[in-house]
């Protein structure tokens, strides 16, 4: 599991490597990544947009942007949690993942919380020490 804290908001992602939906034949490998946001602070905040920065073993990196998470804008009350569960294909057995979701106080107010890096490892990836 990873984690972020920003603004009292936490940040915890778990990914995993989806073998059925894979096909390393085909260059294709796909990872689904639970989310978890907990709202530890005093108000409730609004998830407006995702930004998301996909890197694969390559290093090629592709950005993603939109509103809310999986069509959804939740509105997180203080002491409340939101969860969700998405994937992501790479053509590569391995990568990584970071990002920030821009939330919104009851005022109104735009701030960026970070999602914390996470590797997306599958057993097609060939470990290397760095």
């Amino acid at each position: 599991m990873y984690k972020a804290v920003t603004q009292n908001i936490s940040v915890s992602v778990k990914p995993s490597f989806l073998d059925e939906q894979s096909d390393p034949d085909r260059h294709r490998y796909v990872w689904a990544y639970r989310v978890l946001i907990e709202n530890q602070g005093e108000n409730a905040v609004k998830l407006l947009r995702r930004h998301w920065r996909i890197t694969d073993s390559r290093g090629d990196t592709q950005t993603v942007d939109g509103d809310g998470v999986i069509g959804e804008q939740p509105v997180i009350a203080a002491g409340e949690s939101f969860s969700y569960t998405s994937g992501a294909p790479l053509a590569t057995p391995g990568g990584f993942m970071v990002g920030h979701y821009v939330m919104a106080d009851p005022d109104g107010n735009e701030f960026n919380i970070d999602v914390p890096a996470f590797s997306l490892d599958s057993p097609h990836s060939i470990a290397t020490l760095n």
